[in-house]
């Protein structure tokens, strides 16, 4: 064996233990350093067929400046690339046969991995996407879906080996029922990397979301991560996953899975608030220091299959604030998803054109979220604690049942958050050294400002205060 062969294996032994070497403490590694417009960020999930009545990308691309007036950093786009059109129901997902829109063309299905859907546009649409995204100040990560592929993609033919097969040749599918991608194969994992490059490199775009990321050797991942940083070094990565050693080797945010269905308990009254401590300080247990975690409570797969429990629906407007505002002031980078920012209550479907009825934007629940959304986000900017990097410390309180009370904090900066999950009205007392507080903003009133202070919140109210210095 050749030295460079040698060394080559031995490099690629390496690459598969660290899933196996960092499971024994990945709390006690820091996670990978991420781009400060990670840190800072505040992302929205834009998924194209229910953003716009056309469903296009360059109808899209005429909502970007209202993002960017809201104060949106990171646009996260659904996939848009050709998915697969194959009609055979055997090869569509449960849910996809569910839905009843008789539609074969999933976009988590795909069929071409380097051509945008018609349906969606040109290749040149999502360029100029990106472009006027970039001129206002936001930055696009495209969803990538490599665990799986449509029966009908157009390398099969040419590559019957990129799939996985049994014994006897037969295709092996993955969950959903897709046709699952053999990552023991060199040529298919130099297919995809070359397509992540192609992306980065001709799209300009600033990273990816990946799309059932756990399910990918982390190795891959890894040498993805080195190809694309020789072309540009401040790129990111958001794992749709939670495996502790993602941000210690290839990327900059998990998803916060055990969170949003906390917070959908809490809210519901089947928990109390107190759980959502907990459970935030078991993943940060778990997780690399300073992991950083998006956080959301409405996505693409929670509008499709839980329409009659939307959240608008199911906790109306002051309850979706609550919640969304423990989004935004929790360690980690805040997503918002399709309308939110103007209380949509729209059936939204990953199958069909079912658009956000932006008419709600001229409504006063509309106008009062788009200001509630905006003044967080402006407050996030202000205030480094508030950021991914800013450090959590969960308070005790008098009412542990409806309230969560949390400290933020970075470097000399001190921030208390009070959080009322209840549809009914709380006099608390917080267990916190933060005093004297300088109220930043708030629904509700600051009773006593001294050590452990005390607030009146209203059903679903909140506080937010600074220390002073």
């Amino acid at each position: 064996m050749s030295q460079k062969l040698l060394l080559s294996t031995l490099l690629s032994f390496l690459l598969m233990m660290l899933p196996v070497l960092a499971e024994t403490t990945p709390g006690e590694q820091n996670a990978r350093k991420a781009p400060d417009w990670v840190n800072n960020g505040v992302m929205y999930q834009i998924h194209a067929r229910a953003f716009t009545k056309e469903g296009t990308l360059q109808a899209a691309t005429e909502k970007l400046p209202d993002l960017a007036r809201l104060g949106i950093t990171i646009v996260y786009l659904c996939p848009v690339f050709v998915a697969d059109d194959d009609e055979r129901q055997e090869f569509w997902s449960p849910r996809q046969k569910k839905s009843g829109m008789n539609n074969p063309k999933n976009p988590y299905r795909m069929k071409d991995y380097y051509n945008i859907d018609p349906e969606y546009g040109t290749n040149d649409d999502l360029k100029q996407f990106v472009k006027t995204a970039h001129q206002l100040n936001m930055r696009v990560l495209p969803d990538l879906v490599y665990l799986h592929c449509g029966p009908a993609a157009v390398f099969i033919k040419d590559h019957p080996d990129f799939l996985k097969r049994d014994k006897d040749g037969k295709i092996i599918y993955a969950s959903w029922g897709f046709p699952a991608l053999n990552f023991s194969n060199p040529e298919l994992r130099e297919y995809l990397w070359k397509n992540m490059e192609y992306l980065l490199r001709d799209f300009d775009v600033d990273g990816f979301r990946v799309d059932v990321a756990d399910g990918i050797p982390l190795d891959f991942w890894v040498e993805g991560r080195k190809r694309l940083e020789k072309i540009r070094s401040d790129i990111a990565l958001l794992a749709e996953g939670s495996r502790p050693e993602n941000q210690l080797y290839a990327f900059d945010m998990n998803y916060s899975f055990p969170i949003e269905p906390v917070i959908r308990n809490v809210m519901d009254g089947k928990k109390p608030a107190s759980d959502l401590a907990k459970v935030k300080n078991l993943q940060t247990a778990k997780q690399p220091k300073s992991g950083r975690f998006i956080h959301y409570i409405d996505n693409h797969d929670i509008a499709n299959d839980d329409y009659e429990k939307r959240r608008e629906h199911h906790w109306g407007t002051d309850g979706v604030e609550a919640a969304l505002l423990a989004c935004f002031t929790f360690d980690g980078v805040p997503m918002l998803y399709n309308g939110q920012e103007i209380a949509d209550k729209s059936r939204h479907s990953i199958y069909a054109n079912l658009p956000i009825d932006w008419s709600k934007a001229n409504t006063k629940e509309g106008q009062n979220r788009f200001d509630f959304c905006r003044n967080i986000i402006k407050l996030r900017k202000s205030f480094p604690a508030l950021c991914a990097l800013g450090k959590t410390n969960f308070t005790d309180n008098d009412h542990p049942e409806e309230i969560l009370s949390f400290e933020r904090m970075y470097e000399n900066e001190k921030i208390l958050v009070v959080i009322n999950f209840r549809k009914k009205p709380v006099t608390v007392k917080v267990q916190s050294d933060f005093a004297p507080l300088k109220e930043l903003l708030s629904k509700g009133k600051l009773l006593t400002n001294e050590k452990n202070p005390s607030f009146e919140l209203p059903e679903y109210g909140w506080f937010i205060g600074q220390v002073l210095p």
